[in-house]
């Protein structure tokens, strides 16, 4: 199996185990908190599917229809996550401030107190293992998808702490928590929308990253300037074009095997996935 695919698979198995272990202890105890985290963990299993279907879409070759790739699917489908943790973050906040008004009260024993340190650890665990690979392979499925691990662990937290807090006699404590953990869904699921976003616009890289394309470029012997460079987001990798300068005298083979090896060069670049090199003979204009 491919690394890419392996944190997927730990996420759709990890959260249908946790799913059921919630469901099944929140009505044995009769516990809102405990069953509405399990449904919470039963539409991670849904966006780690849509996950996995966005990378093998992502990672065909180009054919007809998409001459450069599908690599636009993977932002597309990150985005998408993104949109799904807005709508966990609302249904978090509604179900604290619902019961913030009506006043529940929840009946703690050490069983759910258990299940509950079990989910906090275990998406943990997948949180950190998601975001590692995802960075590894700049991958911002993998990378949306660990957050909303994190997202997960933490509505436990906010679950675990209206345990306790109401097994201390704090009526408000589980509301109080599940507020807070709302406004960290809020602003992690805006920076995957945002960030995602200009992958699908055709972004460009950070100014930095030009320069060092041009470093590049100007660090090929004859290469006499460089002129023209323009590079945008196709997903999550650059495509970059610009126009080198070398001297008249050369012939034009070996413009080309210059102009090659500038491709090369630039091509290096982690980000980048292609670079398209026009060669100018320097004093000429066109």
């Amino acid at each position: 199996m491919e690394e890419i695919y392996k944190p997927l698979w730990v996420s759709i198995i990890g959260n249908v185990l946790l799913a059921f272990i919630k469901l099944i202890v929140g009505f044995l105890y009769s516990s809102i908190a405990l069953m509405s985290d399990g449904v919470h963990s039963l539409s991670d299993v849904v966006t780690s599917v849509i996950g996995y279907l966005g990378i093998k879409i992502s990672s065909k070759p180009p054919d007809r229809s998409h001459p450069f790739g599908h690599s636009r699917f993977e932002p597309l489908v990150a985005f998408l996550i993104g949109e799904a943790l807005i709508i966990v973050a609302y249904e978090i906040g509604r179900d604290a401030v619902g019961r913030m008004l009506r006043g529940e009260v929840i009946e703690v024993n050490s069983v759910m107190l258990a299940v509950t340190i079990l989910s906090i650890l275990t998406k943990e665990a997948m949180f950190r293992y998601s975001v590692h690979v995802g960075r590894k392979l700049n991958s911002q499925i993998l990378v949306a998808d660990a957050y909303h691990h994190r997202s997960d662990a933490l509505s436990s937290v906010a679950v675990l702490a209206g345990l306790e807090t109401q097994k201390l006699g704090f009526q408000y404590g589980d509301s109080l928590a599940g507020l807070i953990v709302t406004l960290f869904l809020v602003k992690v699921s805006l920076d995957i929308i945002l960030e995602n976003v200009g992958y699908l616009t055709g972004q460009a890289p950070p100014f930095e990253v030009c320069e060092e394309i041009k470093r590049r470029a100007l660090s090929v012997s004859n290469v006499l300037g460089v002129h023209d460079l323009r590079a945008h987001y196709v997903g999550s990798k650059l495509h970059v074009e610009l126009h080198i300068e070398v001297p008249p005298e050369l012939t034009l083979k070996e413009a080309h095997d210059i102009s090659e090896e500038v491709r090369e060069r630039i091509e290096e670049i982690e980000d980048v996935d292609r670079a398209f090199v026009h060669v100018d003979i320097k004093g000429v204009t066109e």
